[in-house]
């Protein structure tokens, strides 16, 4: 039988059943999903985590990187090329600085070896500061250690 619509008797309680069974699945993910306002949500802040523990793959900024580190950076040098911050904490005293691109990073580098040096490297961002507070700042960080020579009197001699 047909109704006035159509559609065959019942075919509005069917098409009604087949909607709510396409929705099941929906809402018992929503249901079991769990929700945010459980007791780890009730924590006064994030939780402080590590970049490395983080899996941190994006070049960061210079608050984010001082933020890792417990700093409230100070912004002292902006322009294109790079950005640098300083930290002052009481595990010593640091430069963050930021690069837009891979290359710029690797130039500051060059140029830096002129002077010497120890420097925390990562990716677009190098930390500047004494080798025993470096140390201190790679497990929050990641990046690798590098040790540059500089030139002068007090360099090795090249064969």
């Amino acid at each position: 039988m047909r109704n006035r619509g159509g559609g065959t008797r019942g075919g509005g309680a069917r098409r009604r059943a087949a909607i709510a069974a396409g929705l099941a699945p929906l809402l018992l993910a929503t249901a079991c999903g769990g929700d945010d306002a459980g007791p780890a949500a009730a924590s006064s802040g994030p939780p402080r985590v590590s970049a490395t523990e983080a899996g941190v793959v994006a070049p960061a900024k210079v608050e984010v990187i001082a933020g890792l580190t417990g700093c409230e950076v100070k912004i002292r040098t902006e322009a294109d090329e790079l950005r640098e911050g300083v930290c002052r904490t009481k595990r010593g005293d640091y430069l963050v600085t930021t690069f837009p691109e891979e290359k710029l990073k690797r130039d500051w580098l060059d140029a830096a070896a002129v002077y010497g040096g120890t420097y925390l490297v990562g990716t677009r961002w190098v930390v500047s500061a004494e080798p025993a507070v470096l140390k201190r700042l790679r497990p929050q960080l990641g990046g690798s250690i590098k040790r540059l020579r500089g030139i002068g009197p007090s360099a090795p001699a090249s064969p």
